[in-house]
Protein backbone atom coordinates (compact mmCIF):
# COMPACT_ATOMS: atom_id res chain seq x y z
CA UNK A 1 0.00 0.00 0.00
CA UNK A 2 1.32 3.41 -0.93
CA UNK A 3 1.87 6.06 1.71
CA UNK A 4 1.30 9.59 0.45
CA UNK A 5 2.77 12.67 2.06
CA UNK A 6 1.52 16.23 1.56
CA UNK A 7 4.51 18.56 1.29
CA UNK A 8 4.40 22.35 1.38
CA UNK A 9 7.21 24.35 -0.24
CA UNK A 10 7.77 28.09 0.15
CA UNK A 11 9.89 30.18 -2.20
CA UNK A 12 10.08 33.52 -4.01
CA UNK A 13 8.34 33.51 -7.40
CA UNK A 14 8.31 36.16 -10.09
CA UNK A 15 4.82 37.17 -11.33
CA UNK A 16 3.80 38.41 -14.79
CA UNK A 17 4.72 42.03 -13.92
CA UNK A 18 8.25 41.03 -12.92
CA UNK A 19 7.66 41.44 -9.17
CA UNK A 20 8.76 38.74 -6.77
CA UNK A 21 6.42 37.44 -4.13
CA UNK A 22 6.50 34.64 -1.60
CA UNK A 23 4.40 31.62 -2.55
CA UNK A 24 3.63 28.34 -0.82
CA UNK A 25 2.85 25.38 -3.06
CA UNK A 26 1.54 21.92 -2.20
CA UNK A 27 2.91 18.67 -3.62
CA UNK A 28 2.11 15.02 -2.99
CA UNK A 29 4.92 12.48 -2.60
CA UNK A 30 4.75 8.70 -2.44
CA UNK A 31 7.42 7.72 0.05
CA UNK A 32 8.23 5.19 2.76
CA UNK A 33 8.95 7.79 5.44
CA UNK A 34 8.89 11.50 6.22
CA UNK A 35 12.64 11.60 5.55
CA UNK A 36 12.27 10.05 2.11
CA UNK A 37 9.40 12.43 1.28
CA UNK A 38 11.53 15.43 2.28
CA UNK A 39 14.50 14.15 0.25
CA UNK A 40 12.29 13.60 -2.79
CA UNK A 41 10.84 17.12 -2.50
CA UNK A 42 14.29 18.70 -2.22
CA UNK A 43 15.47 16.77 -5.29
CA UNK A 44 12.42 17.54 -7.42
CA UNK A 45 11.84 21.16 -6.41
CA UNK A 46 15.58 21.90 -6.54
CA UNK A 47 15.45 21.16 -10.27
CA UNK A 48 12.44 23.45 -10.84
CA UNK A 49 12.99 26.47 -8.60
CA UNK A 50 15.76 29.00 -9.04
CA UNK A 51 17.11 30.33 -5.80
CA UNK A 52 16.31 29.28 -2.28
CA UNK A 53 13.24 27.39 -1.17
CA UNK A 54 12.10 25.84 2.07
CA UNK A 55 10.02 22.77 2.86
CA UNK A 56 7.65 24.25 5.46
CA UNK A 57 5.55 21.20 6.20
CA UNK A 58 5.20 17.49 5.62
CA UNK A 59 2.23 15.46 6.80
CA UNK A 60 0.76 12.07 6.03
CA UNK A 61 -2.05 12.39 3.56
CA UNK A 62 -5.37 10.55 3.71
CA UNK A 63 -5.20 10.03 -0.06
CA UNK A 64 -5.37 6.33 -0.96
CA UNK A 65 -5.16 6.51 -4.77
CA UNK A 66 -4.07 8.94 -7.45
CA UNK A 67 -5.39 8.78 -11.01
CA UNK A 68 -3.37 10.83 -13.50
CA UNK A 69 -4.44 11.76 -17.02
CA UNK A 70 -2.18 13.47 -19.58
CA UNK A 71 -4.92 15.73 -20.97
CA UNK A 72 -5.49 17.65 -17.72
CA UNK A 73 -3.34 19.65 -15.35
CA UNK A 74 -5.55 20.23 -12.30
CA UNK A 75 -5.91 17.75 -9.45
CA UNK A 76 -9.31 17.18 -7.85
CA UNK A 77 -9.85 15.67 -4.42
CA UNK A 78 -12.69 13.13 -4.27
CA UNK A 79 -14.33 11.54 -1.27
CA UNK A 80 -15.41 7.96 -2.02
CA UNK A 81 -17.74 6.08 0.35
CA UNK A 82 -18.67 2.41 0.30
CA UNK A 83 -19.89 -0.27 2.71
CA UNK A 84 -18.21 -3.60 3.48
CA UNK A 85 -19.26 -6.44 5.77
CA UNK A 86 -17.28 -6.67 9.00
CA UNK A 87 -15.73 -10.16 9.15
CA UNK A 88 -16.22 -10.50 12.92
CA UNK A 89 -19.69 -9.11 13.52
CA UNK A 90 -21.19 -9.46 10.04
CA UNK A 91 -22.47 -5.87 10.20
CA UNK A 92 -21.92 -3.41 7.39
CA UNK A 93 -19.09 -0.97 7.96
CA UNK A 94 -18.82 2.40 6.23
CA UNK A 95 -15.44 3.00 4.59
CA UNK A 96 -14.35 6.43 3.39
CA UNK A 97 -11.39 6.89 1.06
CA UNK A 98 -9.93 10.03 -0.46
CA UNK A 99 -8.55 10.02 -3.98
CA UNK A 100 -6.97 12.48 -6.38
CA UNK A 101 -7.67 12.60 -10.07
CA UNK A 102 -6.59 14.93 -12.83
CA UNK A 103 -9.35 16.64 -14.78
CA UNK A 104 -10.36 19.90 -16.44
CA UNK A 105 -13.41 20.48 -14.22
CA UNK A 106 -15.38 18.97 -11.34
CA UNK A 107 -17.76 16.99 -13.57
CA UNK A 108 -14.90 15.40 -15.48
CA UNK A 109 -13.17 14.58 -12.16
CA UNK A 110 -16.37 12.92 -10.91
CA UNK A 111 -16.64 10.89 -14.12
CA UNK A 112 -12.97 9.88 -14.00
CA UNK A 113 -13.28 8.62 -10.42
CA UNK A 114 -16.19 6.43 -11.53
CA UNK A 115 -14.24 5.30 -14.60
CA UNK A 116 -11.17 4.45 -12.50
CA UNK A 117 -13.16 2.49 -9.92
CA UNK A 118 -15.53 0.66 -12.28
CA UNK A 119 -13.93 -2.71 -11.37
CA UNK A 120 -14.68 -2.33 -7.65
CA UNK A 121 -16.75 -5.22 -6.37
CA UNK A 122 -18.77 -3.02 -4.00
CA UNK A 123 -21.18 -0.21 -4.71
CA UNK A 124 -19.71 3.19 -3.92
CA UNK A 125 -20.76 6.82 -3.94
CA UNK A 126 -18.78 9.98 -4.54
CA UNK A 127 -20.42 12.58 -2.27
CA UNK A 128 -17.72 15.25 -2.71
CA UNK A 129 -15.34 16.43 -5.41
CA UNK A 130 -13.36 19.64 -5.06
CA UNK A 131 -10.28 21.22 -6.55
CA UNK A 132 -7.10 20.25 -4.75
CA UNK A 133 -4.16 22.56 -3.97
CA UNK A 134 -1.76 19.79 -5.08
CA UNK A 135 0.25 20.95 -8.08
CA UNK A 136 2.21 17.80 -8.81
CA UNK A 137 2.57 14.20 -7.63
CA UNK A 138 5.95 12.57 -7.15
CA UNK A 139 5.89 8.77 -7.26
CA UNK A 140 8.17 6.40 -5.38
CA UNK A 141 11.03 5.52 -7.71
CA UNK A 142 11.96 2.24 -6.04
CA UNK A 143 15.59 2.95 -6.80
CA UNK A 144 17.81 2.97 -3.75
CA UNK A 145 20.71 5.35 -4.12
CA UNK A 146 23.85 3.65 -2.83
CA UNK A 147 26.59 5.96 -1.55
CA UNK A 148 29.91 5.74 -3.38
CA UNK A 149 31.75 4.50 -0.29
CA UNK A 150 29.47 1.42 0.08
CA UNK A 151 30.43 -1.96 -1.41
CA UNK A 152 28.24 -5.02 -2.02
CA UNK A 153 28.14 -7.43 0.92
CA UNK A 154 29.44 -10.30 -1.24
CA UNK A 155 32.61 -8.33 -2.02
CA UNK A 156 33.20 -7.62 1.66
CA UNK A 157 32.63 -11.27 2.65
CA UNK A 158 35.03 -12.56 -0.02
CA UNK A 159 37.67 -10.08 1.18
CA UNK A 160 37.41 -11.50 4.73
CA UNK A 161 37.59 -15.07 3.41
CA UNK A 162 40.77 -14.24 1.49
CA UNK A 163 42.31 -12.70 4.63
CA UNK A 164 41.40 -15.81 6.67
CA UNK A 165 43.04 -18.09 4.04
CA UNK A 166 46.24 -16.01 4.16
CA UNK A 167 46.49 -16.39 7.96
CA UNK A 168 46.48 -20.21 7.76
Amino acid sequence: MKVWFTCKVKYMKEDEQGRTKSVTETYLADALSFTEAETKIYEEIGQRVRGEFQVTGISKSKVTDVFEYPDADTFYHAKVVYFVADADSGKEKKVTNFMLTMANDVKQAYDRIHESLHNMLVTFTVPEVKESPVLEVFHHSGEAKIPDNFRPLAAVESQFEEEDDEEI
